[in-house]
């Protein structure tokens, strides 16, 4: 069986779209290749994880000289394994989402990234992405676009028709004749919330209320405070390296002004797929920030797969997971009248809203699996590695002879 290696800084227990894009890759690879596996699990701190990275990498692959080939799971792990590039003649094939090649710092841009071309090839989670990637240099014939999965088993999970209740109960919300818009992620300006809040909700009928989830740190201690400042003033692009609550502030602020809109704060997984199910429109108002663009979406598919129909900004790498008309609708990014219009429009029939779910739940099981996702890497991989001969590896860990020169097929696909 080919041996690989895959190294990636984002996986449980840690919770995340990337998390749970790594556990799925790396599980799924795992049924086709024998796979080696060096990920941060959240058991040391992640500055020595990345310090002792170097040689965990070379006592694995020198313990394992049948190894064919190397994936690493974002542009951060990219940069920390540059020396890959003179040290091996491995295959060395690299995924993006979004902000690791669109970060918007001279250093990372003109220094880092011209560097990274030279790896074997790119893959790339949205056609967005992937223009992004093409537009820094990187060659078309060896980048690629495959779109993250959805758990298609996730419609198993039974509704607990009680929900509203245990909602009432913990937060005292009513939501009795409400309908419910839900969304949920990380307080940055580019998912929209605040500007959500503050320009759509007050155009919206009485009955519709916004629930939301997930961190929400508005107590902050100095240091972070401080953090936040100078990095805000001096180097907006570590904000987004370090994912700094950029809207954390705003979204709160805007709340309290606002009578029918809800944090809920960190919900569980299990609480999730109930709020997801819960809601009458899962909503992704995006906006535009440069440098800090959307990379995919997997949570829009996740409300897809609990029934929920998904309003989307047609922008960035969101198209990818919102096909309009199929699993979900795209309104103009900023625009406030579209918005409360398209939600008031929607609504109005439920009948029909039902069948837009359904159709959308039926679109993400044929299109989005993770089975889908791993077969399409698997394709790529397979074009990489050698079919013949086994390399070895010598004292400093380069191959003796040069590796496969076979092209992948087409250029800058989607497959």
């Amino acid at each position: 069986m080919t041996e690989i290696l895959c190294i990636t800084h984002k996986y449980p227990p840690c919770i995340g779209g990337m998390e749970k894009q790594s556990y799925e890759l790396v599980t799924g690879l795992g049924r086709h290749y024998k796979t080696h596996v060096i990920a941060y699990r959240n058991d040391t701190g992640k500055v020595v994880w990345f310090l002792q990275l170097r040689s965990r990498i070379t006592g694995i692959l020198k313990e394992n000289p049948g190894i064919k080939l190397i994936h690493l799971n974002d542009g951060s792990m990219a940069v920390a394994c540059l020396w890959l590039l003179k040290r091996t003649n491995l295959p060395v094939i690299v995924t993006f989402h979004g902000l690791d090649i669109t970060l918007p710092s001279f250093v990372f841009q003109r220094l880092l990234i011209p560097k990274m071309t030279r790896y074997s090839g790119a893959v790339c989670v949205s056609k967005f992405t992937m223009n992004e990637v093409l537009r820094r240099g990187f060659n078309e014939k060896t980048t690629f676009t495959v779109n993250n999965g959805v758990d298609t088993g996730m419609d198993k999970i039974p509704v607990n028709k009680d929900y509203p209740q245990l909602i009432r109960d913990k937060y005292g919300i009513d939501l009795s004749g409400k309908h419910i818009l839900f969304t949920t992620g990380r307080p940055v300006k580019r998912k929209g919330f605040s500007w959500f809040i503050k320009n759509v909700m007050p155009l919206l009928n009485d009955d519709i209320v916004l629930l939301m989830a997930g961190p929400l740190n508005t107590h902050q201690n100095i240091f972070q405070k401080t953090t936040r400042y100078l990095t805000g003033v001096f180097s907006p692009a570590l904000q987004l390296m370090l994912g700094l609550d950029s809207d954390a502030n705003n979204i709160s602020k805007e709340i309290l002004k606002s009578k029918n809109s809800y944090h809920l704060g960190r919900v569980t997984h299990e609480d999730l797929l109930q709020l997801l199910s819960l809601a009458d429109l899962f909503i992704m108002p995006n906006i535009k920030v440069p440098g800090d663009e959307e990379g995919f979406g997997l949570v829009a598919l996740e409300a897809n797969m609990r029934g929920t129909f998904v309003l989307a900004s047609g922008i960035e790498g969101i198209t990818d997971a919102v096909i309009d008309g199929e699993n979900g609708y795209h309104l103009p990014a900023g625009d406030s009248r579209a918005w409360a219009n398209t939600i008031h429009e929607v609504l109005r029939d439920k009948a029909r809203l039902d069948m837009l779910s359904q159709k959308a739940k039926e679109y993400v099981k044929k299109n989005y699996s993770w089975d889908i996702m791993v077969e399409k890497y698997k394709e790529i991989f397979d074009s990489l590695t050698f079919s013949d001969t086994s390399p070895t590896i010598s004292d400093t860990y380069r191959f003796n002879f040069p590796i496969n020169k076979k092209r992948l097929p087409g250029y800058g696909q989607s497959i």
